[in-house]
């Protein structure tokens, strides 16, 4: 019986670049952001500006972790205790906590056949909130002219959770673009890596200038290059208190060091991605969500139904492929696991959802990372072995 060997929360060593800029920082002491000199702005304000050109934004804002530049996101864009905020029902964790955090209601939306938020039931309930916070979860992009569409009738702001899709595209827009405010994880297990972080961008100069006071800048405005005019700061800068969440230097230099590589890197998954699909595709048991020709994506995990299988089956699914070295997740338990949970176990939000179509999908869903340090090989391996394991149970 074949097993696969290598582990699946094994990343690829940073480049030598990042290792040498950090050294390099660490060796100066200057790991604060605002421990700047006037010939150097420092790795983290040099970040901004370039992810805020890879992006094609006009600012951009370096936080502690994606969770908390949501969190920042939301408060900068006018969310307030009390205030409803549509949300996708299939998510992870941090994204209701965001909104939790900032004292406001999430209003869980569906779950489509494609993993994306269902736009019937989105906007069935578009009229009981003004704010939507879009989870492109696993980097399944919903149908983004629709919800512009929704959001424009509705007088809903829109902010976009890419946690999951930095790299991915809607036709010939980026993802992150079409929201208010857009934000990016580069948490260890994301498409840059510097254990945790998070990128805020948006083209709104007021809501750029409460994030940077929000996150903690001192009055050190001068100090970040993809901001507004520091005046633009000074407006809001004694009715915004300071949350403190910012990057350092030390995450930012890795960060810069790999933003060059980012696009080779999401072709890579890609490749890896293509050659998986293309082994499961053939299984009877097996269900791919469908992917709109809109959407570009970037295949750095793969989800798949079995909706034949219980969810006791599913559990045995899950339990054979790991015993030959397949680690899988799966949605459908009714107690959360490491990185997965399910709306029904945010109790903290204080309410039920009858989310039927959500339930039934989750029921049957499974999610696999993939990791580049498999090589195409490999990839031919794992699915094949998911293959054999799937045709036992169905």
């Amino acid at each position: 019986m074949r097993q696969f060997e290598k582990s699946f929360l094994q990343q690829e060593a940073l480049p030598e670049a990042a290792i040498e800029s950090a050294v390099e920082i660490m060796r100066s002491g200057r790991l604060h952001r605002y421990d700047a000199t006037p010939d150097n702005p420092g790795p983290t304000a040099l970040l901004e500006s370039e992810f805020a050109a890879y992006q094609g934004s006009s600012y951009c804002l370096a936080c502690a972790s994606c969770g908390y530049a949501l969190y920042v996101a939301m408060l900068a864009a006018g969310v307030k205790p009390g205030d409803v905020v549509l949300c996708n029902a299939f998510t992870l964790a941090p994204v209701p906590g965001a909104i939790n955090n900032c004292g406001a209601i999430p209003l869980l939306v569906e779950t489509s056949s494609g993993l994306t938020i269902d736009l019937y039931d989105l906007e069935a309930k578009a009229d009981q909130a003004d704010f939507l916070l879009l989870s492109h979860m696993r980097g399944h992009l919903a149908d983004m002219d629709q919800i512009a569409t929704i959001c424009q009738r509705y007088k809903i702001t829109l902010i976009e959770d890419c946690a999951h899709s930095l790299g991915a595209w809607w036709g010939d827009q980026r993802s992150g673009n079409f929201g208010e405010v857009s934000c990016f994880s580069t948490q260890s297990y994301k498409h840059l890596n510097s254990g945790e972080g998070g990128l805020l961008v948006t083209d709104n100069p007021e809501l750029i200038a409460k994030a940077i006071i929000l996150s903690g800048s001192y009055m050190l405005y001068d100090r970040h290059l993809a901001a507004p005019d520091p005046s633009e700061m000074t407006r809001f800068a004694k009715t915004t208190p300071n949350y403190s969440g910012r990057m350092d230097n030390l995450r930012a230099t890795v960060l810069r060091a790999q933003l060059p590589e980012l696009d080779t890197n999401c072709a890579r998954w890609n490749q890896r991605y293509a050659v998986i699909t293309e082994v499961l595709a053939k299984v009877p048991v097996i269900e791919l969500p469908d992917r709109n020709q809109q959407e570009r994506f970037v295949g750095s995990s793969i989800q798949f139904l079995l909706p034949g299988l219980t969810q006791l089956q599913m559990t045995a699914f899950v339990s054979d492929c790991a015993s030959r070295g397949i680690q899988l997740k799966y949605f459908g338990s009714e107690e959360p696991h490491g990185y997965t949970s399910r709306y029904d176990s945010w109790e903290y939000l204080g309410q039920s959802y009858i989310l039927p179509a959500t339930q039934q999908r989750l029921n049957c869903l499974v999610d696999m990372r993939i990791s580049l340090t498999f090589n195409l090989d490999d990839c031919r391996l794992i699915a094949e072995i998911i293959s054999e394991v799937a045709t036992a149970h169905g």
